[in-house]
């Protein structure tokens, strides 16, 4: 169904055409809706069992401030990976989808729905994924005791940031004209390694100094410190707190904006 006639200047307009992208995605989703579901309730209880339950009675002395326990260390940023994951999924093969494979965003395009509108859709689609994600794997991580401040709920923000922050990938994918393995190899030397180094299962400060910079670059590393400092925090300045969230936003409007001029010039040719 085509948008209304209406004026291309209003921004509630623009807003509205963006949904249409959006509300196209999640009716696409219900063909698959169970496999989600039970990934997203599966995952966290998995994952903290295993380190929570299951690596942390290895680990008996405290691995922060204050008492912090392993799981309460490892929670928030197992929570940040899921999120990321999330957003990896379809900033690559969600985005390579709609303009090779099925071209759906082709079709798009030819309405009166522009490349902005149709990233912007994107965009808001794979926040509302990493929501339910954050927010079932925030409900487990309560169940297990990993959350021990009042804004811990804050933890949900920190893995929206760390989702958000890999919007570059979805630039790149907007490039791709064939699929050559490209998003394999990004996943097994990207976004896979990250994981160890970039302080998620254990400090960062455990790596020798020669590799801390890559956590110090690394989104998730940023992501998973500032659940901490929402999870049980603060262990840190807050200045510190402030350039996590910086960088963050940084790069995932960077990517977003980048996004946008990929996929205009794919379409527009």
């Amino acid at each position: 169904m085509s948008a209304p006639e209406v004026s291309t200047g209003s921004t509630s307009v623009k807003v509205g055409k963006a949904w249409y992208v959006t509300e196209h995605k999640i009716r696409a989703m219900r063909g698959y809706a169970g496999t989600l579901v039970a990934t997203a309730i599966g995952t966290p209880f998995l994952y903290l069992f295993a380190f929570g339950v299951g690596l942390a009675t290895l680990i008996t002395q405290n691995v922060g401030p204050g008492g912090v326990t392993y799981l309460q260390f490892v929670a928030p940023a197992l929570l940040a990976s899921a999120a990321l994951l999330v957003a990896q999924e379809e900033y690559t093969f969600g985005i390579l989808l709609g303009l090779k494979w099925n071209p759906t965003y082709v079709a798009m395009n030819s309405a009166p729905i522009t490349p902005r509108q149709i990233v912007d859709g994107i965009m808001l689609f794979v926040l509302i994924r990493m929501v339910i994600t954050s927010v079932i794997y925030f409900a487990v991580m309560v169940l297990f005791g990993a959350i021990t401040s009042v804004w811990g709920v804050l933890v949900i923000v920190a893995g929206l940031l760390a989702g958000f922050a890999f919007a570059p990938v979805a630039a790149y994918a907007a490039t791709i004209e064939e699929d050559r393995g490209q998003f394999a190899i990004l996943q097994r030397t990207i976004i896979l390694p990250l994981t160890l180094f970039s302080g998620t299962v254990f400090p960062l400060t455990q790596l020798p100094v020669y590799l801390q910079w890559i956590g110090w670059i690394s989104p998730l590393w940023h992501a998973s410190e500032l659940g901490r400092q929402f999870s049980y925090g603060p262990t840190e300045p807050i200045w510190l707190t402030v350039i996590h969230v910086l960088y963050l936003v940084g790069l995932g409007v960077l990517g977003w904006q980048l996004c946008v001029r990929n996929v205009a010039r794919r379409l527009n040719k």
